[in-house]
């Protein structure tokens, strides 16, 4: 949001749109993209982006919400809102790029902008904690680095801000320049250069002359010589230049590092002098942000001794939102490290698109360096949880009680997190969704702790944002009306329930298929409202399905006549989908069965088939393609005399994961998307373009040195010839890691190493060689995840990705994370 008030048809002359107003008082002060993000609808713009999903079909939607004021593309949407202000434009992307652009011309203030492959987001918040004292900030929401990120971000910008910090980021070339043109920074900070989005570039060089366009016309440019190479002094940008460095010659050039108490203590050589600074993280990847963070401060006029003082205070950045199961049947959303309104937004919309309870919680702190009164600030929140839909509201601190006349909902206050855990008996919280939203100095963690069930050491993370990106990547290669069929089968492929499904539907893939019953039964009871296609219906589950309002697959004559004989007379063309065997030999109507099929299908106006649809067995293999032209062939001519038979049309589908990636030609009208959503497809050489969505990881219990030739485990199978060190971790066959993994099969990560199994695979945990790495009790231990991925973990005991995912037991706690 701004401050600014731009009329619209100021803004209109801005876009050079083809205006079509009704109103020209309306004043717009909020940009809006998504039709469900709608604070003050009276001042909403909405831009109609062609992105993930066509906005255009969302307008409708934003106009329900009380918007009036649209920038959109096509021509055919003109006449659907009469008294709306419209914006017609050539492209929605570009028009909104152009009116950041114009809202950061109208303030002259320093802007900080960063770019890299790895680390923008923690320079960026980082910077923000070191600065906020001397300067007001407007900064990018969470990571919002990208074409539409930036603009968003940029908006913001008003008359009481001296400073912006934003990040950038880019996936190929020709993105950067248009983002130079928004954010126009006066300074630039470039971070760690890695294979980060590599795949869209031709070479490490061409992506790093790319990023650096961002800073052509930058005052300062600060940056390290080892992410530069190739290119000379010359060829930076820059006015002038700051330098870092850990293995060369550079203003800020890094001497030594030692690690004391968890800290890396850091000495470098600036202005011909010996300086120090404590970085309070241990990690490399901290360390280097933070080196960072102290050459900006540097090169920003901070002297020695301030930086020192400043970077010693640094707290941690989590930049994802978790949802963990709670306690009394509730579920939790954990951002209990940073609290301000664009944040909180980002976090309300994650809290809505949770359906599983009909009751939303807000635990929410007093919100500081916001830049406006207290009046203002909680007068806008108050419209936004009202917006929202939040139920109930527990506000933490002196300022937001204050301020309690202003909301009109459930609520309850407390003037300190000491206060609100000593009435926490009181507060009785039960079958609902709980977002948790707190400054970092009211501690939420603790409150955090109190509603959250308490998790195994062993986790799978679940990256929602992962999953989505992957959807998109297959929606990528389908035609335009091509519908998407999600399988959330076998607990989403071990990945979770309803957590998934509220994703998916969000999403609004077009439906979901499940393997039994019950798994559609606690989908409906999640709150999930979409078509779900049930794979395997038993007679004993018609009752569930019909109640529940899930849809069978029709697979025999004997299950099609049991389920019309089930329904009650006066049912009328309940939806059932029927499958087609065209070379699985596992389940489906033969072509011997269509007679006697299209005749029970006659006979009844009970049931109506809604999809017709067979299954790929080899669409990943080149060896196989040509039975999968033959299934093709086969079940296309099958469903045109089904549908010749029954008079009206449905959907036909048979392309799996797979099949998407490898044969366009068997899209037909639907595509079923399996394994894919999760990062993997055997017909993608090694998975490219596919993001990792779980990690699976749990701890050290214990570390304990072994003699030469003693055993370790039952059947004394594991030895260490030459002895050494081992450590047993949380983690065995019950919890789904395979017995095939023990006596040195399988791998695990620690501190980035990569270690073996040592002996045999126990019930709940299995032990590891960690000799001579200085292992210690409760470190971190990576099973399976982007780096060790579950391919390696299949092809170490001859299976398949399917079976490692699924395999992961249902007693290892899903955590589910959300950028």
């Amino acid at each position: 949001m701004s401050n600014a008030n731009y009329s619209i048809s100021l803004i209109a002359t801005v876009l050079t749109a083809k205006p079509f107003i009704v109103n020209n008082n309306a004043v717009i002060t909020k940009l809006v993209i998504d039709s469900r993000s709608v604070i003050d609808p009276d001042e909403s713009l909405f831009f109609a982006l062609d992105a993930k999903r066509n906005g255009h079909e969302y307008l409708k939607d934003a106009y329900a919400n009380g918007i009036k004021n649209f920038v959109i593309s096509d021509e055919s949407y003109l006449n659907n809102f009469p008294d709306a202000n419209i914006l017609l434009v050539t492209d929605v992307l570009a028009a909104l790029q152009t009116l950041a652009k114009y809202n950061r011309e109208q303030y002259d203030l320093k802007v900080l902008a960063i770019t890299g492959s790895n680390g923008k987001t923690i320079v960026k918040e980082w910077l923000y904690q070191l600065l906020a004292a001397d300067f007001n900030i407007v900064r990018s929401p969470k990571s919002f680095n990208s074409q539409i990120g930036v603009p968003l971000s940029v908006w913001q910008i008003d008359s009481d801000h001296t400073m912006g910090i934003f990040e950038a980021g880019i996936s190929k070339s020709g993105e950067m320049d248009s983002l130079a043109e928004i954010i126009q920074p006066t300074v630039g900070i470039l971070t760690n250069i890695g294979e980060a989005h590599a795949e869209g570039f031709s070479s490490i060089k061409e992506k790093l002359l790319e990023k650096l366009k961002l800073f052509k016309n930058s005052e300062l440019f600060i940056y390290s010589p080892e992410y530069t190479e190739g290119l000379g002094l010359t060829d930076l940008p820059g006015k002038s230049k700051f330098s870092w460095s850990f293995k060369q010659k550079a203003d800020l050039q890094i001497l030594f590092v030692e690690q004391i108490d968890g800290r890396n203590y850091i000495r470098a050589k600036f202005k011909g002098d010996e300086i120090e600074c404590l970085i309070p993280f241990s990690d490399r990847a901290s360390l280097e942000n933070g080196v960072i963070c102290w050459a900006t401060l540097l090169a920003l006029g901070y002297n020695p001794q301030q930086t020192d003082a400043l970077l010693e205070k640094l707290t941690s950045v989590s930049m994802r939102l978790e949802l963990k199961n709670g306690i009394n049947q509730c579920s939790v959303i954990d951002d209990s490290y940073s609290a301000d309104i664009s944040s909180l937004a980002i976090a309300l919309d994650f809290l809505n698109l949770q359906n599983q309870h009909p009751k939303k919680t807000l635990i929410l702190s007093d919100l500081y360096e916001t830049g406006k009164n207290d009046e203002d600030l909680y007068a806008e929140i108050a419209a936004l949880l009202k917006q929202k839909n939040v139920n109930r509201l527990i506000g933490v601190g002196l300022h937001i009680s204050a301020a309690a006349e202003l909301f009109d909902m459930e609520t309850s206050f407390f003037e300190s997190t000491l206060a609100f855990v000593e009435n926490f008996p009181s507060l009785h919280f039960s079958s609902e969704t709980i977002l948790v939203k707190g400054a970092r100095r009211f501690e939420f963690a603790r409150i955090s702790k109190l509603i959250t069930q308490k998790i195994h050491d062993t986790v799978l993370e679940i990256d929602l944002n992962a999953l989505a990106g992957n959807l998109q990547f297959y929606r990528n290669k389908l035609r335009p009306g091509v519908k998407v069929m999600a399988m959330v089968k076998a607990f989403s492929y071990g990945s979770g329930s309803f957590e998934i499904a509220n994703l998916l539907q969000y999403h609004k893939v077009d439906y979901l298929a499940v393997a039994y019953t019950d798994e559609g039964v606690a989908l409906r009871k999640g709150g999930i409202s979409m078509p779900i296609m049930v794979m395997s219906p038993e007679p004993s589950a018609f009752d569930a399905i019909v109640k529940h309002k899930l849809e069978p697959e029709i697979y025999n004559l004997d299950i099609l006549r049991s389920f019309i004989d089930f329904l009650s007379e006066n049912t009328k063309s309940y939806p059932i989908h029927l499958k087609i065997e065209t070379g699985m030999h596992r389940l489906g109507f033969e072509e011997a069965d269509l007679t006697d099929l299209l005749q029970q299908l006659k006979e009844t106006e009970k049931v109506k088939v809604v999809s017709v649809f067979s299954h790929l067995v080899g669409s990943d293999s080149a060896d196989h393609d040509g039975f999968t032209a033959h299934q093709l062939s086969r079940f296309t001519a099958v469903a045109d005399q089904i549908k010749e038979g029954v008079g009206y049309s449905f959907i036909r589908h048979i392309s799996n994961t797979s099949g998407i990636s490898r044969h366009p030609e068997a899209q037909l009208d639907m595509v079923r998307l399996g394994i894919g959503m999760y990062g993997f497809d055997g017909g993608l050489s090694h998975n490219k373009g596919l993001q990792t969505v779980a990690v699976l990881k749990t701890t050290v219990t214990q570390v304990k040195p072994i003699k030469p030739n003693e055993t370790v485990g039952y059947s004394r199978r594991g030895i260490l010839p030459e002895g050494g060190m081992i450590a047993t971790v949380k983690i065995g066959y019950a919890d789904g890691y395979n017995r095939k993994f023990g006596n040195g099969v399988g791998k695990m990560l620690i501190n980035g190493n990569l270690v073996s199994t040592v002996g045999v695979i126990c019930m709940d945990m299995c032990m590891l060689d960690v000799t001579g790495l200085g292992v210690k009790t409760g470190d971190e231990v990576i099973v399976f995840n982007g780096e060790l991925t579950i391919a390696e973990l299949a092809k170490q005991i001859d299976t398949i990705p399917y079976e490692i995912l699924t395999n992961v037991s249902q007693r290892v706690k899903r955590v589910y994370f959300y950028e």
